[in-house]
């Protein structure tokens, strides 16, 4: 688990296309400052194994499934990364609960500076919109953050000054792409509260918390 807090900007330094998946060298002295083979490590929110060390910098394999669901696969040599390691158990709770599994990419749609903060707004897939409510939390290319206006089809964030400087929001422009992490609490809720209707109607409820009629 992890929590938002993304702890170090690191930089893609290898890309290896291996067809139906990519394998990533990735330098983050923080990160890998007592790491190990087989850890996990988000990067821009997206959880990752080590499968090799070598100094200050380690590598991960990603597949298809991954490249296809996250910005992952628009990685480039040079590109900038957010990176965390998971939260030790009896750690601080610092953002709120990340699972470093991406729900959908958002895109980048505005940004309007100030001299102290900034208003981004972001597309994101409709289906995830239900999930996402003012004030709540949602998971930005891994960085934890509170929603600000929740739209139909969008919402804002407002970035401080230490966010802006310490991940990838500082340097993102219009039309990129960003991995979104929606709280997993409001997917939980929306479950159960399926489940418990479909129980009371005799109907079986859908992966996305929808029903169906049972099968006779």
């Amino acid at each position: 688990m992890f929590t938002g807090i993304v702890e170090e900007l690191g930089e893609v330094t290898a890309v290896d296309n291996l067809g139906d998946a990519s394998r990533f060298r990735l330098r983050g002295p923080a990160v890998t400052a007592g790491a190990r083979h087989g850890d996990s490590i988000a990067v821009n929110g997206v959880c990752l194994t080590v499968v090799d060390l070598t100094g200050d910098e380690f590598t991960a394999d990603v597949m298809a499934e991954t490249l296809n669901r996250s910005s992952l696969g628009a990685l480039r040599l040079g590109s900038r990364v957010n990176l965390e390691r998971p939260t030790a158990v009896g750690g601080r709770l610092g953002g709120h609960i990340v699972q470093g599994h991406v729900d959908g990419v958002g895109t980048l749609l505005e940004r309007k500076r100030s001299d102290n903060w900034e208003i981004v707004k972001i597309e994101l897939p409709v289906p995830l919109a239900r999930y996402v409510v003012e004030k709540g939390s949602i998971t930005v290319d891994g960085v934890s953050l509170t929603v600000v206006d929740a739209g139909p089809d969008y919402f804002t964030i407002s970035l401080i000054p230490t966010t802006l400087a310490l991940t990838t929001l500082g340097i993102k422009e219009p039309g990129e792409q960003v991995n979104l992490e929606v709280d997993v609490i409001a997917k939980y809720v929306e479950r159960l509260l399926a489940a418990e209707r479909s129980t009371a109607t005799g109907t079986a409820p859908h992966q996305d918390g929808q029903t169906k009629e049972s099968v006779k």
